[in-house]
């Protein structure tokens, strides 16, 4: 596949690469650049230079009127202010050259870039533990578990339609549901991405699990199981 991602806008490339079937990205950093690029049927923009260009409050007051593009920040992204790009709905993805620095590339040190490259994508999906969900065999049996749980650790009990919570950390079904002993919830900073990343590694999802609210997916079962525990997907 060819692409072409260039720090400006220029009329002549893009139009080149529109006619040549080349999927282009030119950058644009203000309200005009982005109408030529609706112009030519374009959807996702590079927003360069972010920082300099007045970083994301910049790019959400000058996105606004602009709900059919996307852009991908870049200049002056870093680990410390990437999501807060990532959260703007308009943002579909950001570059940084932080995670490939000109001297690690000069000094061969690709063992570095990898690590750099690792923790983005850590920071990126926030991979965090929600809470364990134990399998019981009816209501009953669901609410005695949590009380004894309450009694032991002090949780307070809440009881949903299909689950009793003992504190924020464990949920007892009522009723067997997925994985032989139960799940473990996890929790993410974005599912959709999440989901993208899981592909990649191969571990697929239940869509017939997917539940979501106001249009959005908030979470899904994995095909995964670990140790006849289901794998649960949230939303944070």
């Amino acid at each position: 596949m060819k692409f072409i991602v260039s720090p400006g806008f220029n009329s002549k490339i893009v139009e080149y690469c529109l006619e040549n079937n080349i999927v282009v990205t030119p950058g644009v950093n203000n309200p005009t650049q982005i109408e030529m690029a609706l112009e030519r049927g374009l959807e996702i923009v590079k927003f360069f230079p972010a920082e300099a260009s007045g970083g994301l409050a910049a790019l959400k007051a000058m996105s606004a009127p602009y709900s059919g593009i996307k852009f991908i920040p870049t200049g002056g992204i870093n680990l410390n202010n990437f999501l807060s790009y990532l959260a703007h709905k308009q943002v579909h993805a950001c570059g940084g050259s932080w995670m490939v620095k000109p001297e690690l590339i000069s000094a061969g040190n690709f063992k570095e870039i990898t690590a750099i490259s690792r923790e983005a994508v850590s920071t990126l999906l926030g991979f965090q533990f929600a809470h364990l969900g134990i399998n019981e065999e009816n209501k009953e049996n669901a609410l005695d578990s949590a009380k004894l749980l309450s009694q032991i650790f002090n949780f307070t009990v809440k009881e949903g339609n299909s689950s009793v919570f003992a504190g924020s950390g464990v949920e007892v079904m009522k009723k067997k549901y997925l994985g032989e002993h139960g799940h473990i919830a996890i929790a993410t900073n974005d599912i959709q991405r999440a989901i993208a990343y899981l592909g990649r590694k191969g571990v697929s999802i239940l869509s017939e699990t997917a539940k979501e609210s106001d249009g959005k997916l908030k979470s899904v079962y994995l095909k995964k199981e670990v140790s006849g525990f289901a794998i649960h997907l949230m939303q944070k």
